[in-house]
């Protein structure tokens, strides 16, 4: 293990998150909120200092392999977190520091879970910074780092921005691993400046624009008011936000191709049309079972258009209280929860791209069973899957799994109902954010112990880096030196 490139790269990653801190503490200062930009100054101080002492570290070997990959990661993202929750903490905006790292964590990881009971009551410039770790977080600040960087003097940067980014095939874009991140955050920024432009042509304020922008944008959520989106009686914001919710759920290779004017590589992209098709079934599914809770068949459709969008995407935005909503338009959400929105987009959940695969691996493993001697390979957009994507999937899958369940456990400790326990691990192992019952839209995480805090912060962490970085972290045998 080299552990003095691990270092290096974790105090880059702290570099990026004290120079993008430095807004927020403006704005502190513009807003004349004193005890926040105290709270900011000395955590951009804090994350200066160790940084910079992280980034001299001298580092002669500078291959890096898969396991440093994983491990840079997931290092990079703990570190970012419980630096990110001081001005939360310094200023008591959060008394409690377990709080601050779960609050913290949830917009990093883009999950949108949150503890605050009154939104609205923060400081702006806590709400700024609170919205903004969604942006950061969604497309991977690793991933911004590789992009800013002047030449890659790292070899084997793809697998770190294997680790990073969401889905189950990450490759490059273009030749160099810079230009990809680089080209990923300009398509990112392009649609993320679209929506604030057309959120405050729809009347919305400036500030209020920015952070919701940055929330949906990196499908995290967190919103400035407390009745989320429900707040804004505006058929043409809702809109605006459901549309944009579902195009970052978007692979953003599909958004490359488009640019280079492949347009009908883009649009039969097997993923996407799947993506696609859920969505649309499940909107329609949806405005039938509601239809008697609404006021006519446009209403319906419009809030399940937004909660499907919101939910398949894993943004986490509300409209409605969908907790009141039918069983089966709740049990409908809950299977959108865990199947996400498409790989290499901003979303969680298990992706599209891994559904694609189980479903064309059960269809092989049934037709082997009627033709023993038939030899099947499954094919996506017309490209052989390599048969160990495949096994990773399955892993992925297994592990999956049994992380769901442990956690249920853990957090069944506190005694809540099924419905409540369950779909606040849903929510957070897959980044939504609102769960069902006391998690719902209406509700938080407030009231659970500090003991589950952590497993559900774990949680989040987990299902933003898929997984296996954080299961690679802890594995004892990652940390031995090789002789």
């Amino acid at each position: 293990m080299n552990i003095r490139i691990i270092g290096n790269y974790v105090g880059q990653a702290l570099r990026v998150e004290w120079l993008f801190m430095i807004p927020a503490l403006i704005l502190s200062l513009v807003f004349c909120e004193w005890y926040s930009a105290i709270g900011f100054a000395v955590t951009v101080a804090a994350l200066v200092l160790v940084s910079v002492g992280l980034s001299r570290v001298k580092v002669e070997e500078r291959t890096i392999y898969t396991r440093e990959g994983f491990v840079i990661v997931a290092l990079s993202w703990i570190s970012m977190s419980l630096f990110g929750a001081l001005p939360f903490f310094i200023i008591g905006a959060i008394p409690n520091y377990i709080d601050c790292i779960f609050e913290t964590v949830s917009g990093f990881t883009t999950t949108g879970a949150s503890i605050l009971r009154d939104v609205e009551a923060m400081p702006r410039s806590l709400l700024y910074w609170r919205s903004f770790t969604n942006w950061l977080g969604g497309m991977g600040a690793i991933v911004f780092l590789l992009a800013i960087s002047p030449k890659e003097k790292t070899k084997g940067s793809l697998r770190i921005l294997r680790a990073e980014s969401p889905g189950p095939i990450v490759g490059k874009l273009v030749p160099k691993i810079r230009s990809t991140a680089l080209l990923l955050y300009k398509i990112y920024i392009a649609l993320t400046v679209l929506e604030m432009i057309m959120l405050i042509a729809g009347g919305m304020p400036v500030f209020e624009s920015v952070c919701h922008a940055f929330s949906t944008a990196g499908t995290g959520g967190f919103s400035v008011k407390n009745a989320s989106i429900g707040a804004y009686d505006s058929d043409y914001i809702q809109i605006v936000i459901g549309v944009f919710m579902l195009l970052f759920g978007i692979n953003f290779n599909v958004f490359y191709l488009l640019l280079i004017r492949k347009i009908k590589q883009a649009l039969f992209n097997q993923e996407l049309r799947l993506y696609l098709g859920i969505a649309a079934f499940s909107t329609a599914a949806i405005t039938i079972n509601t239809l008697s809770m609404f006021d006519n068949v446009g209403e319906a459709l419009k809030h399940g258009f937004f909660q499907v969008s919101s939910i398949m995407t894993t943004t986490g935005f509300a409209t409605t209280d969908f907790n009141l909503w039918p069983e089966f338009s709740k049990c409908l959400l809950v299977v959108l929860m865990i199947l996400g929105a498409c790989a290499g987009s901003t979303a969680g959940g298990i992706k599209m791209a891994r559904l694609l695969i189980l479903l064309k691996s059960f269809r092989n493993t049934i037709q082997r069973m009627i033709h023993p001697r038939s030899v099947k390979i499954i094919k996506i957009d017309g490209e052989v899957t390599e048969e160990s994507t495949v096994r990773e999937v399955t892993v992925f899958m297994t592990a999956y799994v049994m992380i769901f369940g442990a956690s249920i456990l853990a957090v069944s400790l506190d005694n809540f109902d099924f419905e409540t326990t369950a779909t606040a691990v849903v929510a957070t192992l897959n980044n939504i954010g609102p769960g069902l019952g006391q998690v719902g839209p209406t509700g938080n995480f407030a009231d659970f112990s500090i003991f589950s805090k952590i497993v559900l912060s774990l949680d989040m962490l987990i299902g933003r880096l898929e997984i296996f970085p954080m299961l690679m972290l802890a594995a004892p045998s990652m940390w031995k030196r090789e002789k």
